[in-house]
């Protein structure tokens, strides 16, 4: 069987990330699904930018922060791509051939220990749940190429013979993992003052579904009460901990920020004050990680309070404007 290719002449080797993704951004990283669909646009020439509003709505949800994900309908409004739930109902690797070879993507959750880009973290390391995108295929040369976190990939071999679990057999008491169908043939390409008047459509609408209260002063209550736990079960525990409330909070107000930046260049020059104070959470929550990681490490007290208060008035101050400029 020949080389599937969805997106011809994407390759891993000399792939250039969208900025978003650059040394510049306070989080490289933001989370797995968040981050492929950034690259995705990138690579189809569509400005990831334009939808990133929905990260303005994130909460604290008591023992994690809100894993933010676009919308499948603000991603067919902006760029004209329709996503499906995709129905596994044979072995993953029949349905990725015949989805790619029909022009179409498919996103998945995967296995990290799989996964060569995450080498250093969880590749041969740690089994874990992440989410990549499938955009070429070669079966029998095994080799797959990926979007997954801040970039484009390839694996091959035994990685590929363990993702889509090849030699397994037939196991009934199996759960195949939640996968997407990505179609791309009704591409909708937006001049870019055309995307900023929808951008600043969503703003709108998602300044509606902001939280009641100030998530930032939960937030600093419950990591007061929680931090002796943390230090009691170690830095394993925490950076399990981290990744879903710090630095989910930390990537969404950096993408936030971002974004008004974004369109504070298309006629709202008033939104890069309420940036200013997004980009202040985002910093703050960089801070943040790195001191509670050194708590934890030393079992020494830590006060979070300062820096809890600074995000929380920064949210207050960065909504305010929002508000006034909508």
């Amino acid at each position: 069987m020949s080389a599937i290719e969805v997106l011809p002449g994407l390759a891993a080797s000399g792939f250039q990330r969208h900025c978003l993704h650059g040394n510049e951004a306070v989080w490289v990283e933001k989370n797995c699904y968040g981050d492929l669909w950034i690259e995705l646009l990138h690579a189809l020439k569509l400005e990831p930018l334009a939808i990133l509003p929905f990260t303005l709505a994130v909460d604290f949800e008591d023992d994690q922060w809100t894993f933010f994900k676009p919308a499948q309908e603000e991603l067919r409004d902006l760029y004209g791509i329709d996503v499906q739930e995709l129905t596994i109902w044979r072995p993953l690797i029949e349905h990725t051939v015949e989805q790619l070879r029909a022009g179409k993507l498919i996103s998945t959750e995967a296995d990290a220990f799989w996964l060569p880009d995450t080498a250093g973290t969880d590749y041969r390391t740690k089994h874990s749940k992440t989410t990549i995108l499938l955009a070429s295929l070669d079966v029998e040369a095994r080799k797959l190429g990926y979007f997954h976190n801040a970039g484009y990939f390839e694996l091959e071999g035994d990685d590929f013979t363990q993702l889509f679990r090849l030699d397994h057999t037939d196991d009934p008491t199996y759960l195949p993992l939640f996968a997407e169908l990505v179609r791309i043939d009704r591409l909708v390409r937006l001049t870019p003052a055309e995307l900023a008047s929808k951008s600043w459509e969503l703003l709108r609408r998602h300044l509606g579904r902001i939280p009641l209260s100030n998530p930032f002063t939960r937030f600093g209550a419950r990591f007061a009460m929680d931090l002796p736990e943390l230090q009691a079960k170690g830095l394993p525990y925490y950076h399990a901990w981290a990744f879903a409330s710090i630095r989910q909070a930390g990537a969404a107000f950096d993408l936030a920020a971002a974004n008004l930046r974004w369109q504070a260049g298309f006629g709202h020059p008033e939104l890069a004050a309420a940036a200013e104070n997004f980009e202040a959470i985002a910093q703050g929550n960089k801070a943040l990680i790195l001191k509670g990681a050194r708590a934890v490490n030393s079992g020494r007290p830590f006060d979070a309070t300062p820096m809890m208060t600074d995000m929380a008035q920064a949210w207050d101050r960065g909504m305010g404007l929002l508000v006034q400029a909508c």
